[in-house]
């Protein structure tokens, strides 16, 4: 389970509907506790996908632009992750969208997500943020729902 709030849930949407017909990306910050993942930060990043991102990831949809992929910066990866430190957080999770497609991931987020992290997608019809789901990967590198649970 992961917990947001509508003030993270409206940053998500706003971000997504503000890079459509792109993907739009960011990270997730909070921490973890045994009833689930708590969200104290989310940051809307670049999408920094692009020809020399795509040599990173091996494939056949590494020609493919951001309209169906997202790619966060590695500095900025490390500076978020040296800033939740500091401030005894974590990187939880990361959010992108899906223009004109459902809240499902693609196999390719699949392939490249990691363990313990949600992934928030948000469906991005004809610029109108729509679904909203949250992702984690099981034992055997496959998506399943999160549950997403609405705080004050």
């Amino acid at each position: 389970m992961i917990r947001l709030s509508q003030e993270h849930l409206q940053i998500i949407c706003t971000h997504a509907e503000s890079t459509y017909p792109d993907e739009c990306c960011g990270i997730i910050l909070g921490y973890l506790a045994n009833e689930g993942k708590t969200v104290v930060e989310v940051i809307p990043t670049e999408n920094a996908w692009n020809t020399e991102a795509a040599s990173e990831f091996p494939g056949e949809r590494t020609t493919e632009s951001k309209r169906r992929q997202y790619a966060i910066a590695p500095e900025v990866m490390l500076k978020t992750q040296r800033e939740a430190r500091d401030r005894s957080l974590n990187i939880i999770g990361i959010f992108h969208s899906h223009p004109d497609h459902p809240a499902i991931p693609s196999e390719c987020d699949r392939l490249y997500a990691w363990q313990g992290y949600s992934y928030i997608i948000v469906s991005v019809q004809n610029g109108k943020a729509g679904e909203l789901k949250s992702w984690s990967l099981d034992n055997h590198h496959q998506f399943q729902a999160e549950e997403i649970k609405n705080i004050k």
